[in-house]
């Protein structure tokens, strides 16, 4: 009877081990890749707020509908630290190990773009909210985004620049050491001579991640004839920027990306940035309808309004949870039902998301508008104008 009892237990084992195949003890694992610490604690914060709202509608809803099947959710959040090392371990734990169904994030480039290399060898899909550099999803068919891309940002603020104030001549301030800036940095200045001819952007000036003093570089810039600051930082380097270009006496406008959207940028930088424009994916000023509802529900859970990382990944959740019904069946097979959910991901169309309506490209990528947002006097985020792909 001793082998009886062994290959029963044996039996028990694998049971408990596949319990991916037997519905409602099935749990669908949801990964979340987000800078918890590091350089931008606040954009881990706001992926976290928001996943925190999505799965508590989850749970209140009793679970996942795939299939007629109602599976429960839950999230695995693995901190990435800022770091692009961090963060291709932190993919690497969830789906060796954790077994999630589909990751969303990271947020920023510089952890994207490694970690997305990572999901598509798994063959795992991820959708970063907030990563707008194109090697994130180039020839990565696992890999989606929910924000439109820095070939599309930089037209777009060259050429409001260009139409709100007249000018011609620019400077750019960057981060050389980050995907993001670095390569905001050479689109904008790429479209900006196109519109007004080489030699345009008269100060083209870099910095390294963790400097603080920007003294001479805004020097240069403040001497060689520019008319506009464009610099497409992160809120903890935005405020220093912007305070010590003015402490230098630099009067022209200083415009940002969406980099800028976070709450913490208004903290840091104070009235210093009151009328400055800064282009980013939704404004929180005077929204409506579904986008209204989610700002309001998050202000009074957190207390503050969310900002743009927040609410792209609201709707990163919701467009992994609409991927997952749309399979229409799990089979219990992790890399088959990846696979299903990375096709049916690809065939979304017109998605209504809270930032913008949504139909991905064969990259993986959405086409959407962008938003011109200007801070107000009061530090809020008042909708401008809002620019559409051509």
């Amino acid at each position: 009877m001793a082998w009886l009892a062994m290959a029963f237990s044996a039996v028990l084992m694998v049971v408990s081990t596949n319990a991916w195949s037997f519905g409602r003890k099935t749990t669908i694992k949801i990964g979340i890749n987000a800078p918890m610490t590091g350089d931008i604690p606040k954009v881990g914060e706001g992926t976290k707020f928001a996943a925190m709202m999505w799965i508590e509608d989850i749970e209140k809803a009793g679970g996942l509908v795939v299939g007629g099947t109602k599976y429960p959710v839950e999230l695995v959040i693995e901190d990435n630290e800022s770091k692009a090392e961090s963060a291709v371990k932190a993919n690497t734990k969830m789906i060796s190990q954790d077994d999630v169904l589909v990751i969303v994030g990271p947020q920023s480039s510089k952890q994207a773009v490694p970690a997305g290399d990572v999901a598509n060898n798994y063959e795992t899909p991820m959708i970063s909210p907030w990563s707008t550099n194109p090697a994130t999803t180039k020839d990565r068919p696992y890999v989606f985004r929910g924000c439109f891309l820095d070939p599309f940002q930089g037209p777009v603020v060259a050429k409001f620049i260009t139409t709100e104030f007249g000018f011609d001549k620019a400077a750019v301030l960057y981060d050389v050491a980050s995907d993001y800036p670095k390569g905001l940095a050479e689109f904008f200045k790429q479209s900006w001579e196109e519109l007004h001819g080489p030699g345009s952007v008269v100060a083209y000036e870099s910095f390294t991640t963790k400097d603080t003093d920007f003294s001479s570089q805004l020097t240069k810039i403040s001497r060689s004839g520019a008319q506009v600051l464009f610099t497409p930082q992160y809120y903890n380097e935005v405020a220093l920027i912007v305070q010590q270009a003015k402490a230098l006496g630099w009067k022209g406008p200083i415009v940002g990306s969406d980099s800028w959207g976070s709450a913490e940028t208004i903290e840091l930088c104070g009235e210093a940035c009151y009328g400055q424009f800064f282009s980013t994916h939704y404004a929180a000023a005077g929204a409506k309808g579904e986008t209204k509802a989610f700002i309001d529900r998050y202000n009074k859970t957190y207390g503050y309004v969310p900002d743009d990382v927040a609410a792209l990944t609201w709707d990163a959740l919701r467009l992994a949870q609409a991927a997952i019904e749309k399979t229409g069946k799990l089979t219990g097979k992790i890399k088959t039902d990846r696979k299903a959910v990375r096709d049916a991901l690809a065939t979304i169309k017109d998605f209504a998301g809270i930032t913008g309506n949504m139909t991905f490209t064969e990259e993986g990528d959405p086409k959407k508008c962008a938003v011109i947002v200007r801070i107000s006097d009061k530090g809020e985020y008042e909708f401008y104008k809002s620019i559409c792909p051509e």
